[in-house]
C-alpha cells in the first residue's frame, strides 16, 4: 500500500514540473495552428519563453517543440521558394498545385505525429529522448495496436 502512495507522489510531483503545463499548452496550440495558423508562433515564442526554467525533462519537449516549429518554417520557405521556380520554369500550373497539396497533407501529418508523440510522452512524465530529432524525438511510430 505505501509502494502505491509513494508511485502516486511521484506521479503527482511530475505533474507539478516547472514548465510542464506551459509545454502542454504549446502541444495544443501547435494542433490549433491546422485550424488557425497564428497560434504555432504563439506556441514557439512560450516555448523559448520557459524553455530556461522548466525541468530537463520538461526542456526536452520545449526544444522538441521549438524544433518543430522552426523545420516547419524552413520547409514552408523551401516550398514556396520551389514552387515559384516551377513557375518561373513554365511548368503546367496544375503540377505545382498537385505538388502543394501532397507537400501540405505530408507536413501536416509530420506536425500532428509530433504533437502526438510528445503529448504521449509528457502525459506519461517522460522526456522526448532526441529533441533534436527531424522525425518523431526518437519514438517509434507504428500503424499498428500495443
Amino acid at each position: 500500500m505505501s509502494h502505491t502512495l509513494a508511485h502516486q507522489g511521484s506521479v503527482n510531483a511530475d505533474k507539478a514540473a516547472r514548465g510542464r503545463g506551459a509545454a502542454i499548452i504549446v502541444y495544443m496550440l501547435f494542433l490549433g495552428s491546422v485550424l488557425t495558423v497564428v497560434t504555432a508562433p504563439i506556441g514557439v515564442l512560450i516555448a523559448h519563453l520557459k524553455r530556461c526554467h522548466a525541468e530537463p525533462w520538461v526542456q526536452s519537449h520545449l526544444q522538441f517543440q521549438i524544433r518543430t516549429f522552426w523545420l516547419g518554417v524552413l520547409g514552408g520557405g523551401l516550398f514556396v521558394a520551389s514552387w515559384q521556380l516551377l513557375g518561373l520554369l513554365g511548368v503546367p500550373p496544375m503540377a505545382p498545385w498537385a505538388l502543394g497539396y501532397v507537400y501540405f497533407t505530408a507536413c501536416l501529418i509530420w506536425m500532428v505525429a509530433r504533437c502526438g508523440v510528445g503529448i504521449t510522452r509528457l502525459t506519461s512524465n517522460q522526456p522526448v529522448a532526441n529533441p533534436r530529432s527531424l522525425t518523431f524525438g526518437g519514438a517509434r511510430v507504428t500503424l499498428a495496436d500495443g
